[in-house]
């Protein structure tokens, strides 16, 4: 019996990106902590060809490791699914899992339309996440404060503790103008908030981290430097907890959680809620 942990191949096969089946297929995979996936995305599987492609490949790799791979499929196509399908794999058809129990419910048949999904490019949706997406980025760490009147949300924290990502993911994916703004030494000496952000104290939400892991952070940006030192670290997180509980801003600590996880937070507690 052996203790080495279980491979299998898993194949993400799409229309379009594949990225609604990848990420699907993420927080699905994380429930077997013993067995490595080796993820392999077909994206653009829009005619037969395509399809035949992709059922050989699922094929040789069953194949070859003796093992039928995983298979995520958001195909809506009935002909190009059903040839995936045929493929040696385990197929896991999203889409139809629902659409069908949606279709009986209304009466209605879905439109089967290939990359439906990606279709509102212009859409105002779409316009209103690359305009939070610009924003996020025109006031990452504090470098543009004009028009901070205009943020959903201001994140600060010390640097390095997860402000950028987090700002970038809520752009991305709910359209959030978030601007970010870093907690500085001289911010812990003068006990108060840089005073460009006192005006807009309602839409501040802190971030923090656990000291030893924000020094392991700083270490890969700046090895052995005094930034990076885990006195440095104990001192700046211990001062912007103190500032922020002061000020009376709420926050949270990015130690342990995923991005997903810190935006959900933000997004509940400022009371934003996006569609994006």
């Amino acid at each position: 019996m052996t203790n080495l942990p279980l491979e299998r191949t898993v194949y993400i096969v799409s229309d379009s990106t594949g990225i609604t089946a990848e990420t699907f297929s993420h927080s699905v995979l994380a429930q077997f902590e013993n067995v490595t996936f080796r993820q392999i995305r077909l994206p653009f599987v829009d005619t037969l060809q395509k399809a035949e492609e992709a059922a050989l490949r699922i094929d040789r790799n069953a194949a070859e490791t003796g093992m039928q791979p995983i298979v995520f499929s958001t195909l809506v196509h009935p002909e190009i699914m059903a040839r995936v399908r045929q493929a040696n794999g385990i197929f896991l058809d999203l889409f139809g899992t629902f659409v069908s129990h949606i279709e009986h419910e209304l009466g209605l048949k879905s439109s089967h339309s290939i990359g439906r999904s990606h279709m509102a490019a212009n859409s105002e949706k779409y316009r209103n996440r690359i305009d939070a997406i610009n924003f996020s980025l025109s006031h990452d760490d504090g470098q543009f404060v004009t028009n901070l009147g205009q943020a959903d949300v201001i994140l600060v924290g010390v640097s390095r503790c997860g402000k950028t990502p987090t700002s970038l993911y809520l752009a991305m994916q709910y359209a959030v103008k978030a601007a970010n703004f870093p907690l500085t030494p001289d911010d812990f000496e003068r006990g108060v908030l840089p005073s460009t952000l006192a005006p807009h104290r309602s839409k501040l939400f802190g971030l923090s981290i656990q000291p030893d892991r924000l020094a392991e952070v700083r270490h890969e940006r700046r090895p052995n430097s005094q930034y990076a030192s885990i006195e440095q670290c104990r001192y700046e997180v211990a001062e912007a907890e103190r500032l922020m509980r002061r000020e009376g801003i709420e926050w949270l600590s990015t130690t342990t959680k995923s991005i997903e996880e810190i935006s959900t937070t933000v997004l509940q507690e400022v009371g934003l809620d996006r569609g994006g």
